[in-house]
């Protein structure tokens, strides 16, 4: 008796393991990597492009991914540089390279307004002489956002409010000289 119950539990541990989705992360293939500076060229002080961003294990149950980009250490409080959503759950990564009519996300993504008042990505730029961190986060959603593009920060934490699933997060710094 004690053996099969043992046997049973873990056969239901296996089949548990299984099932769980792999670790919701940013990868390697980024352009941007944690703890390490950001290049110059995703910044106010250089072509202020956004860096290609790559990730896995994407819940089975999201519905939407949104992704932004904020600066914790920002003198006023955190300032957002960038908001995305309406991001399809089956896109893997985010970058220039091989956009074709739509951007990567398909044709449902939208971008917010950022703290510099601009749609878009607004890359890192502190002020000289500090280092500050620069937090991209990746949110698994359970449900489709209805907001319109340009929506603010405020609107975009109301919509997301008690949806996000999972969250995959990168630190990176960057500071002028």
């Amino acid at each position: 008796m004690k053996t099969a119950l043992v046997l049973a539990l873990s056969l239901l541990m296996a089949a548990s393991a299984a099932s769980a989705a792999p670790s919701f992360r940013f990868t390697d293939a980024s352009g941007v990597h944690p703890g390490k500076p950001i290049a110059k060229r995703f910044t106010c002080d250089g072509t202020d492009v956004p860096p290609k961003l790559v990730w896995r294990g994407v819940p089975r149950r999201a519905k939407e991914l949104a992704l932004v980009l904020e600066d914790p250490d920002a003198p006023g409080g955190t300032f957002t540089h960038w908001l995305v959503y309406g991001l399809s759950p089956a896109t893997t990564e985010w970058g220039r390279a091989g956009w074709s009519a739509y951007p990567p996300g398909g044709a449902s993504t939208r971008s917010g307004r950022n703290d510099f008042g601009k749609i878009g990505y607004g890359g890192p730029c502190p002020p000289a002489g500090q280092m500050h961190h620069y937090v991209f986060r990746l949110l698994a959603l359970d449900r489709k956002t209805t907001l319109a593009r340009g929506a603010d920060r405020a609107k975009f934490d109301h919509a997301i409010a008690h949806h996000v699933l999972a969250q995959a997060r990168l630190v990176a710094t960057y500071a002028r000289h």
